[in-house]
């Protein structure tokens, strides 16, 4: 689905935009890693504003976009923070994780 593809691409560019500069980025100057994100999140913007509109013309409502992207987001982080910050993943986040998919699976339901 064309919705889900492009939240998931907007969630890999976002995630990259927040959180690329704390592994080798911390020695760059502040406004510059903010201007080099903000030129991230651009791109971001423009998957993320198409699949909302497309979700929400295809019947999707806006509670459900919201939590879609965020259970994509969580999905996106965890492969980010494993790869790329070499961070464990615990208990703690598959509790919360789950927690989100119940979420999901909720205002799904009866759809």
């Amino acid at each position: 689905m064309p919705v889900i593809a492009l939240l998931l691409m907007s969630n890999i560019m976002m995630t990259i935009a927040w959180y690329w500069h704390l592994k080798g980025g911390m020695g760059k100057p502040l406004i510059a890693v903010i201007l080099i994100s903000w030129g991230i999140a651009l791109f971001e913007y423009c998957l993320a504003v198409p699949a909302n509109r497309i979700g929400y013309a295809h019947g999707w409502s806006g509670a459900q976009l919201k939590v879609a992207q965020e259970a994509i987001t969580l999905i996106v982080f965890a492969g980010f923070m494993v790869l790329v910050l070499h961070e464990p993943i615990g208990w703690r986040h598959l509790g919360a994780f789950a927690c989100i998919m119940m979420a999901v699976a909720l205002l799904f339901s009866g759809k």
